[in-house]
């Protein structure tokens, strides 16, 4: 996690502080939250629960309300400390702290007498390590709907800054593997060169991998090819445009492409904004087939029984 400044935190709490954000599977793999650790501290004691959603003013957590808690929160006026705990991926230990609450309501979890989902509602201002890594992903994710279509070219300088460490890649067209060279990069799709025969790849289902490092990641982009063009001076090799599936875009992809983008919109130390390209909402489908320049033979390799 990068240096996050008062100023960004600050924007991060004013932006997104009424959005809610469900704890999903994927939610709680990308801000890292360590589930096993996540408590109710209810006078002296603590009761263990799970967080079902939260926001910048208040959290539900799903807890077992036949333990006692329910007297214990009489006994407080219905104050409590919600304890998070969330994994750091540049260091050891976690972040952990507590946020003052009051419970403002509960209703059964699935009709059951014994689980039930309690409304907490945050007495103050949250602390700046929930904002920075909720505040992240929201960002994130407003970014993609509104920089879907700026292209990241894939060069030296990008790769360091996106922590890509080759061009070389994988496309799944009918789960076969096959080898690709990655061009450009969005939020929505990609380019990629490789061999084959343009007829019989557009419009095809594929799953395009990306491999990240610092942290190690690896996400699979589902979509379609929608359109390809030639490459100059290579007939054996077509560049192919891809459109992911919305849907199925990982949200630990949108952060990894969205903090980029931030980075050239910094200015002192970020990368030429000429590794940038906006497509200016054009249709992509409709457009005049163009000619790739050929790409550096050193980074594209296949041997005859892989053509």
């Amino acid at each position: 996690m990068g240096v996050v400044t008062s100023q960004k935190i600050a924007n991060y709490y004013e932006r997104f502080k009424t959005i809610e954000v469900t704890f999903t599977k994927e939610i709680i793999q990308v801000t890292g939250l360590v589930t096993q650790q996540v408590h109710l501290k209810c006078g002296s004691d603590f009761w263990p629960c799970v967080i079902y959603s939260t926001s910048f003013s208040g959290t539900k957590i799903v807890a077992n309300i036949k333990s006692g808690l329910l007297e214990k929160l009489r006994q407080t006026n219905s104050s409590a400390n919600l304890r998070f705990c969330f994994k750091q991926p540049d260091k050891t230990n976690p972040v952990i702290f507590f946020v003052a609450t009051r419970v403002v309501g509960q209703v059964s979890y699935g009709g059951s007498q014994d689980v039930a989902i309690l409304n907490l509602q945050f007495t103050q201002r949250p602390p700046d390590d929930l904002i920075e890594i909720m505040g992240r992903l929201l960002d994130a994710n407003v970014n993609s709907a509104k920089r879907r279509d700026d292209r990241i070219l894939i060069t030296i300088d990008t790769m360091r800054k996106l922590n890509i460490q080759t061009k070389e890649s994988a496309v799944f067209i009918q789960g076969v593997p096959r080898r690709c060279i990655l061009r450009d990069i969005s939020f929505s799709g990609a380019k990629c060169i490789m061999m084959g025969v343009a007829k019989f790849l557009v419009g095809k289902e594929v799953a395009l991998r990306i491999d990240f490092d610092d942290p190690r990641e690896s996400f699979l982009l589902r979509g379609a090819f929608v359109r390809s063009e030639s490459v100059e001076g290579k007939k054996e090799l077509i560049a192919l445009a891809m459109q992911f599936a919305e849907n199925a875009i990982p949200m630990g992809y949108k952060i990894r492409i969205n903090e980029f983008l931030s980075s050239v919109r910094k200015g002192a130390g970020a990368p030429s904004a000429e590794n940038i390209q906006v497509d200016g909402g054009k249709a992509p489908k409709t457009e005049p087939p163009k000619t790739e320049p050929p790409p550096d033979p050193a980074a594209f390799s296949i041997p005859d029984n892989e053509a």
